[in-house]
């Protein structure tokens, strides 16, 4: 473990390029203890296409949500030799506020999981990446940060949880219960995963932010019940670029935890900024510890 003193003003630089995100600038905040723990570097190679090991499938599906009363898209991973037979666990990976449900396959996670697999270090399970922006034009044009953007991620919470996650489970071979349910993100998807993996604690078991973004809840919106959190949450993991200004979001959120006893990881990726690199380190971390 290694603790520092994390000052708000050192977030205010980028905070103010998504100050309309709904988040606000956080501006004279006192400074806050944070305790990081113990950054562990990716092998060489995890994200990295590897010869002679079994691959996984990429597919678009589309699906109706009442939500937003249109028809909406999702990338899916399954893993290699997907069984229809045998049940999955799924995890709803989510996108930044400038991407839509195929931004993550800049990352590689079919790559990186196929490593996982193949080092029989991660639980087969089956990734959703949805569109995570609830708005009948749901793709990222003109003013990403306006009011209407934002409140098309905020509606997401709902197209999720009433429209995608029965079509999953209602299409593919999946347990259907809190246990087997992961939700995790990058920046904006990292608040949306914090916000809705905690605020519906009956929904998921399982929830990560990366780089999590200014649309993340103040901790004591995300975390009202201490002991339920306690209870029901079986992983709250982050990670945060040591360069990149949107650390303070993760930190409040752990420092938080910690006061409470929640169990809860915040990583701090050495020299890191707001990239995939720390996405895809994660990515990498998050799924080995999901669903175990």
């Amino acid at each position: 473990m290694k603790r520092i003193y994390l000052s708000a003003v050192i977030a205010l630089a980028t905070l103010a390029a998504h100050a309309q995100m709904g988040g606000g600038m956080f501006g004279g905040m006192p400074q806050i203890e944070v305790t990081f723990n113990d950054y562990v570097a990716a092998p060489d190679g995890f994200d990295k296409e590897q010869a002679g090991i079994a691959k996984g499938t990429i597919e678009e599906v589309e699906y109706k949500s009442t939500t937003v009363g249109t028809t909406r898209k999702a990338t899916i991973y399954l893993p290699p030799k997907y069984d229809k037979t045998k049940k999955y666990p799924v995890l709803y990976l989510l996108h930044g506020i400038g991407g839509d449900h195929k931004e993550w396959m800049q990352g590689v996670p079919n790559i990186i999981m196929d490593n996982l697999y193949a080092q029989q270090k991660a639980v087969p399970m089956i990734i959703v990446m949805p569109n995570g922006r609830a708005l009948p034009n749901d793709k990222p044009e003109g003013n990403i940060y306006g009011a209407e953007m934002v409140a098309g991620f905020e509606k997401f919470e709902r197209d999720l949880i009433d429209d995608l996650i029965p079509f999953i489970e209602s299409k593919y071979s999946t347990y259907t219960d809190q246990a087997h349910r992961a939700v995790a993100g990058l920046s904006m998807g990292g608040g949306q995963s914090l916000n809705f993996g905690l605020g519906n604690l009956d929904k998921f078991a399982y929830v990560g932010g990366f780089s999590s973004a200014p649309n993340t809840k103040q901790p004591e919106q995300l975390i009202p019940d201490v002991e339920a959190t306690k209870k029901a949450n079986k992983l709250l993991w982050m990670v945060c670029g040591s360069r990149d200004g949107l650390m303070f979001n993760s930190s409040r959120l752990k420092a938080f935890c910690d006061k409470n006893g929640v169990p809860c990881t915040l990583i701090q990726y050495p020299e890191g900024q707001h990239n995939f690199v720390v996405w895809k380190y994660g990515l990498y971390n998050f799924a080995q510890l999901a669903f175990k």
